[in-house]
């Protein structure tokens, strides 16, 4: 029963995926696509210039939340929802070692692609997130785990494995920047819908068509929304220096974390940023 939920949530990224790899060039993925991982996206929109969003906002968190400099050049990142490479090819520039994590393959091969056109390919290796919730990776791998709009877009059990997975692979010393969608208006009709839409994806060429359109893509994959109670309460003993960053119109609260706001964050969402002991 548990997995074929899972199955279920996992359908409008696996259809997302198979119209991808069709796609002739990533150019044509960012055009022709409703699953574009930002608001940059239209029919005149390149990949360039899909990647170049990418490139202004990893050096923004990064520095906000204190994890850049040049000492990342001989430290690994693992990037939790890589998609097809928007972000990750600045990461091959700011790291010396990438891990790229997708539950589909199709967005990793594409992320290949992407990153050997904008980025440092030879620091680059992907992975593919099979069941959606588990990284096949060992403990200590990493020095640094983050995750951008991706876990809004996994059910709530699913999202906190995630959570906890990124614990588990940073070593101690190393970071968190996880980010996540908190409770808002309208979520009792959201979460629900995008159940609904999702459940249209298994109808036979349906779900292709679907994953061309933006505003029903965008809608399939409200799965959930999470206080940082939620989350930091489990994850808590695994951490130090515990920081919720909200949008500065935010009034969200946190036990526990110390509160940080920054213009970047949209004002919906929140990041966890902590240190792993």
């Amino acid at each position: 029963m548990d997995s074929m939920r899972r199955r279920s949530q996992l359908i409008p990224w696996k259809s997302a995926g198979r119209v991808s790899e069709r796609m002739v060039s990533g150019d044509d993925v960012v055009r022709s696509t409703g699953w574009v991982f930002n608001n940059e996206t239209g029919s005149e929109l390149t990949l360039a210039e899909f990647v170049a969003t990418g490139d202004d906002e990893v050096p923004a968190y990064l520095e906000t939340f204190g994890v850049r400099g040049p000492e990342n050049q001989q430290r690994t990142i693992v990037e939790i929802g890589a998609g097809i490479g928007r972000m990750t090819c600045a990461f091959t520039r700011e790291f010396g070692s990438v891990v790229a994590c997708d539950l589909d393959r199709g967005f990793l091969e594409r992320c290949h692609e992407t990153v050997g056109r904008f980025g440092k390919p030879d620091r680059l290796r992907t992975l593919e997130v099979a069941n959606g919730r588990t990284l096949d990776l060992p403990p200590n791998t990493a020095d640094l785990a983050f995750s951008y709009i991706t876990l809004q877009h996994c059910e709530e059990d699913d999202a906190l494995e995630l959570a906890s997975e990124a614990v588990r692979v940073v070593k101690p010393g190393g970071k968190i920047a996880l980010n996540f969608r908190g409770p808002g208006l309208g979520d009792h009709l959201v979460v629900p819908a995008g159940a609904v839409v999702r459940s249209m994806y298994r109808v036979p060429k349906v779900g292709d068509w679907l994953s061309r359109q933006r505003s029903v893509t965008r809608l399939a994959w409200q799965a959930s929304r999470l206080h940082p109670d939620q989350v930091i309460g489990p994850l808590s003993p695994q951490l130090a220096e515990i920081e919720v960053w909200k949008n500065p119109g935010s009034k969200l609260s946190a036990a526990g974390a110390s509160m940080r706001t920054f213009e970047g964050v949209h004002t919906h969402h929140w990041w966890l940023v902590a240190e792993v002991t």
